[in-house]
């Protein structure tokens, strides 16, 4: 086996769901780089729209209830993956949520197989007994935060870890996936179509991704919208594109902030985007205006790796990935006076201009986000817990 992993490993990843996200994505990045290293990939989780997935990488999903917080579940499930340790060989364990990752330290400890966790958000917590349950997260023989803000964050909040055992492994985009060059004229009309757009129409395209909740901001730039167009600047198309998932009670917030600022024809809300990489290049600008700040942000990373020029909130890791009047622009966050002055500067910028940051935006992704990077780094964490192990 390659990457110093020894014969016949065999990775456990524990995950709630298989469904759209972050997590479940690196989940299924990581399982196909371990089966291409001549490993084994399993899975535990309730599974979800992702399992097919999953089996195309040659991951396999070992279904549990993964999702549960209830206290008897979660040490039943403790005992559900010790069996499974035991029975399928597992090498190493690796969570990435809390609930879960109770039951996952559990089983590694009693399988004495060594357990790695990986910070993908970070854990506000305003409470000794909420900053416990989060301390779970850094019990790791290993720690992998998803960039440097959050490993900051980690370590200025659970006193008494060793820095050494936490690495910073940002996110990794497929660049084969997002490359312009792979989209084609089709795939952009059928996106544009989905959104209610003609080809012909020549307003410029603003992209917010994310799910509809309320700290993504989507609010925010519905208003800095209002603004922009009330002084009378250029007249764009906002596109929120995002699963409600239930928050039907934020989906007629947004309906009637839209209606009350008469913006019926400029924003549209076209619900889940199956093809990210169209719709990155049939906008003109991604935006990532969360209100909190993002532990990496893959929304402020994947349209660069189109060539988008992208506007995200100046706080959490879109410092790292975003360089300010170079790829992108870093913005006051929750500001709407702020939001409606930085889109009239990017909607103003020349279209050579904005070409130009587009593809110094691409190249840093290419360098320094790709996937294979961030497979490569977490494969380097395996084999060094493993020779450790083997010590």
């Amino acid at each position: 086996m390659s990457r110093n992993l020894p014969p016949h490993f065999t990775l456990l990843q524990v995950v709630p769901a298989l469904d759209a996200g972050g997590v479940e994505q690196t989940t299924l990045d990581v399982a196909r780089a371990v089966v291409e290293a001549g490993g084994r990939a399993l899975v535990a989780s309730v599974g979800g729209r992702l399992e097919g997935e999953l089996a195309a990488r040659g991951g396999e999903l070992v279904r549990l209830p993964m999702a549960s917080k209830n206290p008897l579940t979660v040490l039943q499930n403790g005992g559900r993956l010790e069996r499974l340790i035991g029975e399928r060989g597992v090498s190493l364990v690796h969570v990435r949520s809390r609930a879960p990752a109770y039951s996952a330290w559990i089983a590694a400890r009693r399988g004495k197989v060594p357990f790695v966790t990986t910070y993908h958000g970070v854990y506000n917590a305003h409470s000794a007994p909420k900053r416990l349950y989060n301390r779970v997260m850094a019990r790791g023989d290993a720690v992998i935060a998803n960039s440097e803000f959050t490993r900051e964050h980690l370590l200025s909040e659970h006193h008494g870890i060793d820095p050494a055992r936490v690495t910073a492994i940002p996110r990794g985009v497929d660049l084969g996936l997002f490359d312009p060059s792979a989209v084609r004229g089709d795939r952009l009309a059928a996106t544009r179509a989905a959104w209610g757009l003609s080809v012909e129409d020549p307003r410029p395209v603003l992209l917010l991704a994310g799910r509809l909740t309320a700290w993504k901001g989507q609010g925010l730039l519905i208003e800095a919208v209002r603004r922009l167009k009330a002084e009378g600047g250029e007249d764009p198309i906002l596109v929120l594109a995002g699963d409600d998932q239930g928050r039907a009670g934020y989906r007629a917030e947004l309906d009637a902030a839209i209606a009350s600022a008469g913006l019926q024809d400029t924003v549209r809300i076209v619900g889940h985007c199956t093809d990210m990489p169209a719709a990155y290049l049939a906008a003109d600008f991604a935006l990532a205006p969360s209100l909190e700040p993002e532990a990496f942000g893959r929304t402020a990373v994947e349209p660069q790796a189109m060539g988008r020029v992208v506007l995200a909130a100046d706080h959490g890791a879109a410092r790292e990935t975003v360089l300010d009047r170079t790829t992108g622009w870093r913005v006051k966050p929750g500001d709407a006076d702020a939001w409606a002055e930085a889109l009239r500067e990017a909607l103003a910028t020349p279209p050579e201009v904005r070409r130009a940051m587009g593809e110094a935006g691409r190249e840093r992704v290419q360098r320094l986000y790709s996937l294979e990077a961030m497979t490569d780094a977490t494969l380097d964490v395996y084999a060094r817990l493993m020779q450790e192990t083997a010590r």
